[in-house]
């Protein structure tokens, strides 16, 4: 097999730098060559056996192809990839001045329904078009400060912020005066500016990449195979999609194979319920996989394993009661059982296969080690009884291996070559390696991680079931839960949540992540295209009479998104009377002039109110030819129709009061009283289309998403509130 290439070299004209192929780079965590080579007639990237690539569209290629941090760089299967290749050929029209505007026009309304260019990932197409653009300099600056193409600018900003590097390539190379042509670089500052120095080491840079770049030990391009292993006894949560996005970008990285396992050993927890909401949930965050087996399926060669261990005197049937059987692993106490003979541990085996009265009594343990400081390896448990039928195969076992167990053999079985695991286990891996020596298998390779902890925030399935069996929550899909299906219920984007973790990398320093960085992150995403509604609070909402307001009520059609025409359009209604917030109406001084959002301004002429201070009733004048960059108050508004649609407001806060738990505290002692808040309001009648799922921002009051939609006039609307990151 010949040694795999090496980047040696990347060449290009001083006058005609590859914009595209920098960015791709940059983006992708692909390393261009610290020492370029002499400029070349055209991009040239020359590699340590000495071939030789040419040409901006083949390097991008290559690029696109070599396994990197980016899912799907290069599209998802050959039709992806082949419209790829067609926006790698349309590309070069956005540099002909002549057709410059015509280009323009046309992507934007390609994007007028689209996030990207092609499929559902951010591809090398849309690093072509968006380096096609930023390379065109004041030119595309100017369009891109005008509205003329919303869709495009809209998908370039959001390109922009997602990928802050690009900033630093665009600086480099494209010129901030005159045509608009790329700068000409100087040698020495070339390198600078097409690595960004040492970002990978220090964590700055691409966002959708792991901001600590770190390799796999002793891995080989091809010939990587992962798995990602969840316990099938609830859903996946923040935690487990740290695992699996890892797992992922590490199989893609090396261009390898990653399965799905169930780790099915539990069957007193375990149920086929959540077996298929973790493959929903897996589904959800994108992950790609080559098949999925459980650790059921070895559960026969498993059996036989352990009686080998017992004949080879490795393992030996112990009837200790268990907490005496704890205390003497804390003391490194010997088992009276450990000198038993083979025969008496096969008889016993024999008992706990039986599920006897004196088989339960017993389990079976790995002779290891009981002098050795990690208590890990003071003789594990390998085996224990539970007559609890299994969720896949029934009764046919009463007795069912650990995890300690199953796991190294399993992985070796299965030809695992790293086995991904959080630092939260890292005084198992001696004994992971032990066990599978015990048991004459190859050792699998352990790649620690850390564990993704977040604040207020219970991530223990064994926790989070108690709030289920409570009824605290609404299922393992509330929007209080940490669950990939309650995060995603809360309005929480996946782009947004796989920008988070990879932003953490793989790095093993234990950190507790803020929640209001991933909403932040997610606020980025929505914000440019979610539709803008109206909602007014129902309780003590104030009628606004105008006086030379319309006698008859007319309609209007305007966008749901001033900046964004792929948010569609929505009906509003103009009334004589209008509702606003109490809150609005106890902030507005007699004769002040106001804007009615949507409208123009007014004047408040009277305003009405109780022995109590509420305001009952305002009267006021329009006065639309005044300005609203002279108004304090912008005020959302409802006509007063019998289309407006009853809305339900509900607001969510943490399960828990307090940051971060002790190991030694309950989370019972910190429980928060007040978890969830509904507010009646009257939305406007367009909301009544609004489907499920859908996020839209509350103008003034903030962005929700459908999680109940419109059935009937009676039964409210629900929308939850998502949060901003700013505390909200």
């Amino acid at each position: 097999m010949p040694p795999p290439m090496e980047l040696k070299e990347f060449s290009f004209p001083a006058g005609s730098v590859p914009l595209a192929v920098i960015a791709a780079a940059r983006v992708s965590g692909f390393s261009l060559p610290a020492e370029s080579g002499k400029p070349a007639s055209t991009p040239t990237f020359v590699f340590s056996n000495g071939l030789e690539l040419h040409g901006t569209n083949v390097l991008i290629r290559y690029i696109g192809r070599v396994p990197s941090s980016m899912p799907n760089f290069y599209g998802q299967g050959p039709y992806e990839s082949s419209k790829v290749d067609e926006w790698l050929e349309y590309a070069p029209i956005l540099s002909s001045g002549s057709e410059f505007e015509n280009a323009c026009k046309f992507v934007d309304s390609y994007l007028s329904k689209r996030t990207v260019l092609v499929g559902e990932f951010f591809t090398i197409a849309d690093m072509v078009v968006w380096s096609g653009l930023a390379a065109t300099g004041p030119r595309w600056e100017s369009l891109r400060k005008s509205k003329k193409y919303q869709n495009l600018v809209r998908w370039f900003n959001s390109i922009s912020a997602e990928y802050g590097v690009l900033d630093e390539v665009t600086s480099a190379y494209v010129g901030k005066k005159g045509s608009g042509k790329p700068v000409a670089v100087k040698p020495k500052d070339q390198q600078a500016a097409v690595n960004g120095g040492d970002i990978m080491e220090k964590g700055k840079g691409s966002s959708s990449r792991p901001s600590a770049e770190v390799d796999l030990p002793e891995a080989e391009i091809g010939k990587v195979k992962l798995r990602f292993a969840p316990e099938p006894s609830g859903f996946l949560h923040i935690g487990h999609s740290k695992a699996a996005l890892l797992n992922q970008y590490f199989a893609q990285r090396y261009n390898g194979v990653l399965i799905i396992r169930f780790d099915d050993t539990n069957p007193s927890k375990e149920s086929s319920e959540f077996v298929d909401n973790l493959l929903k949930d897996i589904q959800t965050l994108g992950i790609k996989y080559e098949k999925v087996t459980h650790t059921s399926d070895y559960f026969p060669v498993l059996m036989e394993m352990a009686e080998k261990l017992i004949r080879e005197g490795k393992a030996y049937v112990d009837d200790t009661p268990r907490e005496q059987m704890q205390k003497e692993r804390g003391e490194g106490i010997e088992s009276k059982c450990r000198s038993h003979s083979v025969e008496e541990n096969m008889e016993l085996w024999k008992e706990m296969i039986e599920a006897s009265e004196r088989g339960q009594q017993c389990c079976l343990r790995g002779k290891l080690d009981m002098q050795d400081p990690n208590k890990s390896l003071r003789d594990p448990v390998y085996y224990r009884c539970n007559p609890v039928p299994h969720h896949r195969i029934g009764s046919r076992y009463k007795l069912y291996p650990t995890y300690d167990f199953a796991c190294p053999f399993v992985d070796a079985e299965e030809g695992i070559t790293h086995a991904l695991r959080s630092s939260e286990y890292h005084d198992r891996n001696s004994q992971y390696h032990r066990i599978q020596q015990d048991m004459g298998l190859r050792k699998v390779h352990i790649f620690e991680f850390s564990r993704l902890n977040m604040v207020y925030t219970l991530l223990s399935k064994r926790n989070l079931r108690w709030f289920v069996e409570n009824g605290k929550v609404d299922g393992w899909d509330d929007p209080r839960f940490p669950t990939v299906q309650g995060i995603v219920r809360r309005g929480l984007k996946i782009e947004a949540l796989v920008q988070f973790i990879l932003e953490q990398g793989a790095s093993k320093n234990l950190n507790l992540m803020e929640w209001d960085k991933l909403w932040t992150i997610n606020k980025k995403i929505v914000d440019p295209v979610c539709p803008r509604h109206t909602a007014v609070i129902e309780d003590k909402c104030v009628l606004l009479t105008l006086r030379d307001g319309p006698d008859a009520a007319f309609v209007r059609i305007i966008a749901r998104h001033k900046k964004y025409e792929g948010a569609g359009e929505k009906a509003t209604t103009y009334t004589k009377s209008i509702w606003i917030d109490q809150a609005d109406a106890q902030s507005i001084s007699v004769n002040e002039e106001v804007t009615l959002m949507d409208w123009g301004n007014a004047i408040v002429q009277e305003i009405v109110k109780d022995d109590d201070g509420t305001v009952k009733e305002l009267f006021g004048v329009l006065h639309l030819e005044g300005s609203v960059k002279t108004t304090k108050l912008k005020l959302t508004w409802l006509p007063k129709i019998n289309e407006l649609v009853k809305v339900s407001m509900v607001e969510y806060d943490h399960l828990i009061t307090k940051k971060k738990l002790e190991e030694d505290e309950s989370f019972m002692d910190v429980l928060n009283p007040c978890t969830k808040k509904e507010t009646a309001a009257l939305g406007d009648s367009n909301i009544r289309n609004l489907k499920h799922g859908e996020i839209l921002q509350l103008e003034r009051k903030g962005y929700y998403i459908c999680d109940a939609p419109f059935v009937r006039p009676s039964k409210p609307v629900v929308l939850i509130g998502i949060p901003d990151g700013r505390g909200r």
